[in-house]
Formats: structure tokens, C-alpha cells, sequence
């Protein structure tokens, strides 16, 4: 009996399946050439990850390389700019988290918050223009606007003040124009996110807050911040998976020889020692142990997003 009951139990699960496939096979059939490209473009060259346990050698076959173990690791911890590297990258990952990271919430807030529909497009418009700027053209822009010699922001300051400010020579200085050009370039792109959350709120909540005469800021702490909360988890999870990365083109389009010592970050030494140095098993060695540092974020900040109540990735 129970043979039986397990066949016609296969069968149903089997017409149920194939119906399944039957009805979505065209949705399958999409997701066959992104598979295949990812496949190809990001599981494949992992091989090549070999390279960070082997002597440098532009010649011979990634694999048929000899282990030398984790002599390209220790080579790299003992070289000056690359412990400049992990400092600038962790402070400028520091920086971004803690000025950057709650800007695009803000925004998103102050322009859900707007009444008039005309000026709120027309703000989130304007928001959105600068992540379409490159980098090399903001550090030109910001170049001829700041510089200490014929800069427009520093003509008016010494017109009004007597003095110029170092924007981009001073290393404390450039540090902070860097993260604010970031915030800049990004916050209105990044708020896209936040706003999306926000119009799915129930609007009902809103209107019984105001019956209880709840002012705009009692409905922003008490409605509108728990209602994006699992956004802003998702998206600070991410950000942490990432605090090793860098935007090479962000600090190659403002660095300078004057701030040299602040603005080395990882990608950048990757591609000083890698491409420029032809030190790939080197260079490898650094990237591999970026991407190590990322995921152990990942998975911490996953691991105490789930320990404090929130929902995270698995």
C-alpha cells in the first residue's frame, strides 16, 4: 500500500513540476545568459586566484606555478604603503559610514516631506545630476574651484577673509573634501532607494497619527524610520560587506603629491603593483585578502543584524 501511495505521490509531484516548467520556461530560459555570463566572467577567472600563492611569473600557466605559500602575503603587510593602504581605506570606509551612510536617508525624508509636487520633482531631479558626473571631471571641477592658487571658492574667501584654505593640499583638508565630493556625487542617486521604501508605507498610518496629533517629526521618528528599517539594515549590511573597497577613480581623479600619504587606498596599490609593476601574484595576494576582509564583515554585521531581531540576508 504504501508503494502505491509513493508512486502516485511521485507522479503528481512530477505532472506538478512539469506543468511548472511548461508555464515559466520562457522566465528560465531569460535567466540562462546571465547565468552563463557570470559563469564565465566571474567564476572562471577565480582560478587565477592561484596566483596569490606563487612566485611572479608574467610567462608560464597560472597552474602550473609552484606553491610557495603565504610569501606574497607577508611581502605585502611589509611594505610601507600598503599598511597606508589599509589605514586609508578603513578611515575613509569610516568616514562614508558614518557622514555618508545617513545622508540619502535624510534626503529621502526632507523630499517625502515636501508638499509641493512641482518643486519635489524638480529637487529629486537636480539630486540625481551629480552621480552622472565622472570622477575626472569633478576633480577637475574641483580643482579650479578650490585650489589655493586660482581657485573661484578661494578667490572669495581671500576676498573676504584675507587667507586661503587648503582643500586639496592639506591632507586633513583633502580628506574631508574627498567625503564631502563622495556625498555629493552619490546622495541623491543613493536616496532613490529610501523614497521607493517610503511610498510603501501604508498612508493610512499617517492619517491616524495625524487624528492623535502627531507632528511631523513624531511621524517621521515613529512611522516612516521603522517603516524603511529593513532597508536601511539591508543596505548598511552591504555597505559593510564592502568597507575594504575603494572608488579607485574617486582618489586618483583628487589625489596629489602634497596628500600622497592620506589618499593611497587598496584598489589604488593593486594597480600601482599589479598593472603598472607587472607584480601580479603580488597584487593578487592584496586583492585576495581585501575580498576575505569583505566577506567576514558581511557575514559579522548578517550575524548581529539576525542576534538584535532584524531580518538579515540568510
Amino acid at each position: 500500500m504504501e508503494n502505491t501511495l509513493e508512486i502516485k505521490k511521485r507522479r503528481k509531484d512530477g505532472d506538478y513540476w512539469r506543468g511548472y516548467f511548461g508555464r515559466h520556461w520562457v522566465l528560465y530560459a531569460m535567466l540562462l545568459l546571465p547565468v552563463i555570463f557570470i559563469f564565465i566572467f566571474s567564476y572562471i577567472p577565480m582560478v587565477n586566484v592561484w596566483l596569490a600563492f606563487t612566485p611572479n611569473n608574467t610567462i608560464a600557466p597560472v597552474l602550473s606555478l609552484p606553491f610557495i605559500g603565504l610569501e606574497n602575503f607577508e611581502r605585502a603587510f611589509r611594505m610601507q604603503p600598503f599598511q597606508d593602504a589599509i589605514r586609508n581605506t578603513l578611515m575613509f570606509s569610516a568616514l562614508d559610514l558614518l557622514i555618508g551612510f545617513p545622508m540619502p536617508i535624510i534626503l529621502a525624508i526632507l523630499i517625502n516631506e515636501i508638499k509641493f509636487e512641482r518643486f519635489k520633482k524638480i529637487t529629486q531631479s537636480l539630486s540625481y545630476i551629480p552621480n552622472f558626473i565622472s570622477w575626472i571631471i569633478i576633480g577637475g571641477l574641483a580643482t579650479t574651484m578650490l585650489s589655493t592658487n586660482h581657485g573661484t571658492i578661494n578667490g572669495i574667501i581671500y576676498s573676504i577673509f584675507g587667507t586661503t584654505i587648503p582643500f586639496l593640499e592639506s591632507p586633513a583638508h583633502w580628506v574631508f573634501t574627498n567625503v564631502f565630493l563622495a556625498i555629493w556625487r552619490g546622495v541623491g542617486w543613493s536616496s532613490i532607494i529610501y523614497l521607493a521604501a517610503i511610498t510603501n508605507i501604508n498612508p493610512e498610518y499617517y492619517e491616524a497619527a495625524e487624528i492623535d496629533g502627531a507632528t511631523r517629526l513624531r511621524k517621521i521618528w515613529h512611522i516612516t524610520l521603522p517603516g524603511i528599517r529593513p532597508t536601511i539594515i539591508i543596505l548598511l549590511t552591504l555597505t559593510m560587506g564592502g568597507a575594504m573597497h575603494a572608488d579607485l577613480a574617486r582618489f586618483m581623479a583628487l589625489q596629489n603629491a602634497l596628500v600622497h600619504r592620506v589618499s593611497e587606498v587598496i584598489p589604488h596599490f593593486v594597480y600601482i603593483w599589479g598593472i603598472r609593476s607587472s607584480q601580479f601574484s603580488l597584487a593578487t595576494a592584496v586583492g585576495l585578502f581585501q575580498s576575505i576582509i569583505n566577506l567576514f564583515l558581511l557575514l559579522t554585521t548578517n550575524w548581529v543584524v539576525r542576534k538584535l531581531g532584524g531580518q538579515g540576508f540568510w
